[in-house]
């Protein structure tokens, strides 16, 4: 199968032999099948020069759309070819040779996929870093990334703020014990100069290391059979370059906080998008500030044919409003970095239903062997709540290992689950095979025994008219060890009081989850914090109510928002306690 998915990339072979086996000796941690020994690709060649040589020169390769700026751009693929040809010229004059690892840190502008895609064309392999994270946190990453050259920009522009780079990346090298050899960076809007800035952890960087091959052979496969696009589509992957996202379905395949809710719609409508990649997040953000869609459908949005949903599980509430709003069917799909692509889906290009069951995140993608199992390594029946694994091995494309981590590599996904690869999801498989993602394996909620799923509580309270968002954690209990408290962002213009809405929400969880769910407690804050993915720290929420430390990650977009959380919970649930 991924044999004949070879000969759909541009790989110049001297030689080269499928490895059907489970071990490399490169990489003996690593679980794949279907590695192209003794192959040779370029994955910039593949991304740029291949479509130049195909005559799709002057298609657009890039449209960068900046709301934040009001900046527009389209970049052709032979403008595309001729900048990252010319950077990589660069990055070879300033000592970058094929082997040596780069680090960009830089905002969501064409020159970082300029960048990304010059390393590739050089064999450089880059660690991106996302713009603008505090000095502490690039630090850690510079010391274990240990990288030849740094690739910057002068700043970078946030909703409402400019963030001054070069003082945050002087401020890392003064804490970081390697040093690379220089900084490359890119001074907005129009320049390029190259320093050599003087320099003398409480989040571990996880890198992930791929094979070129197998991401490139997998990607191709995904860009037709799961999203069903064409040469000559507009794909919109609203995401970070710094996520695994940006890397596969913005740089190589082919942001929230957007000035007004109808930034997603006018985007969509004025490239003709065919086909559109977001996270609930987005979604769930755009109907708090627009319930009805109203700015939305000033925007026609003709050519746009499917909406694709991941990074976190979307609730059914939010699911039909999108269907609704975007006019086209909405595809919940999963998967993880490690991955770097789905794992499973609803195929569309292989002529899978447009309207599965709500709630579910398709079936497995072929290459994975997706199952549900218990603690004790027994699948459970269907529609029971367990562990969800992969049966190894992996199919090309997933991680090999984590960058000079190997041990750590086969101790956090293979050690204990022998014979799988731990997802450290929990949810279930119906009876027809769909998966259903109810949350993180250490999300769930024991209650007085019974294991409940937090995604599955947020669905209940979702529910409710009156709630845009919501987090359930665990709240602990001297009789029941937890209970399940609610944190809720109440939609705009609600007209109801809080006792009244916690009633009705209250009501809801029981008759949907059942008396066992012990649901009681709600409280109402101004908003959630999350990644940039959209992802909530619930492990942080569930120490933050319980009294104990907790860590702010820097991939939290907003940090005041945990503060806020914890003036609520000190003044409600704490003078309840009283």
């Amino acid at each position: 199968f991924w044999q004949h998915q070879l000969g759909l990339t541009q790989m110049g072979l001297v030689s080269f032999s499928l490895n059907g086996a489970t071990h490399d000796p490169l990489y003996p941690e690593a679980h794949i099948s279907g590695r192209f020994v003794g192959g040779k690709l370029n994955m910039c060649f593949n991304a740029v020069d291949h479509h130049v040589e195909s005559g799709r020169g002057e298609q657009p390769a890039i449209i960068y759309d900046s709301p934040v700026t009001g900046t527009k751009r389209i970049i052709t693929f032979r403008e595309l070819q001729d900048q990252v040809a010319r950077l990589a010229g660069v990055l070879v004059k300033n000592g970058v040779q094929k082997g040596d690892l780069v680090v960009i840190y830089m905002p969501m502008v064409p020159q970082a996929m300029f960048t990304m895609l010059a390393c590739a064309r050089i064999g450089a392999p880059h660690s991106l870093i996302f713009g603008g994270f505090a000095s502490k946190e690039l630090s850690v990453r510079i010391d274990q990334d240990t990288p030849k050259l740094l690739v910057t920009a002068s700043f970078g522009i946030e909703p409402g703020r400019r963030v001054e780079y070069i003082p945050l990346v002087k401020k890392a090298l003064e804490m970081s014990s390697h040093r690379p050899s220089k900084v490359l960076i890119y001074n907005r809007p129009n320049m390029v100069s190259c320093e050599t800035i003087p320099g003398h952890s409480n989040l571990y960087h996880r890198g992930i290391v791929r094979d070129t091959a197998g991401y490139a052979v997998m990607l191709k496969w995904t860009m037709s059979n799961i999203y069903g696009l064409s040469p000559g589509d507009v794909w919109w992957a609203a995401s970070d370059l710094g996520w695994v996202v940006g890397h596969s379905y913005i740089c190589y395949g082919k942001p929230v906080g957007t000035p007004d809710p109808g930034a997603f719609f006018r985007v969509v409508s004025e490239h003709g998008a065919s086909s559109m990649f977001t996270a609930p997040t987005a979604i769930r953000a755009i109907r708090q500030q627009d319930p009805n869609a109203a700015v939305g459908r000033k925007y026609p949005l003709t050519r746009l044919r499917t909406l694709f949903l991941a990074g976190e599980r979307c609730d059914v509430e939010t699911l039909e409003w999108a269907k609704k709003s975007f006019g086209v069917p909405v595809l919940d799909h999963w998967w993880q970095t490690e991955t770097g692509s789905a794992i499973t889906s609803s195929c569309i290009g292989l002529g899978n239903s447009l309207a599965p069951p709500a709630g579910q995140a398709g079936k497995p993608v072929p290459g994975y062997n997706v199952t549900v199992i218990d603690d004790d390594m027994q699948e459970v029946k269907p529609k029971t709540l367990g562990n969800i694994v992969v049966r190894l091995p992996l199919p090309p494309g997933a991680a090999l290992s984590l960058w000079q981590n190997k041990d750590l590599f086969k101790e956090l996904y293979f050690s204990k689950f022998p014979g799988y690869y731990d997802t450290m999801d929990a949810g279930f498989l119906d009876e027809e095979g769909f998966l259903y993602i109810m949350s993180r394996s250490d999300d769930v909620i024991n209650v007085a025994g019974h294991r409940l799923s937090a995604g599955a509580l947020e669905e209940s309270v979702l529910l409710h008219s009156a709630v845009a968002d919501c987090a359930v954690v665990g709240l602990e209990d001297a009789l029941k060890g937890h209970v399940p408290l609610a944190l809720c962002v109440l939609k705009q213009g609600v007209q109801k009081t809080e006792e009244e809405i916690t009633k009705e929400v209250v009501k809801m969880v029981r008759d949907n989850i059942g008396p066992v769910a012990a649901f009681r407690n709600v409280l109402f804050v101004h908003g959630l914090p999350k990644t940039r993915s959209g992802k909530i720290p619930r492990s942080s929420l569930a120490n933050l109510v319980n009294g104990k430390p907790y860590k702010i990650t820097p991939t939290i977009e907003d940090p005041e928002v945990f503060k806020d959380i914890e003036r609520q919970v000190n003044e409600v649930l704490r003078r309840q306690a009283a």
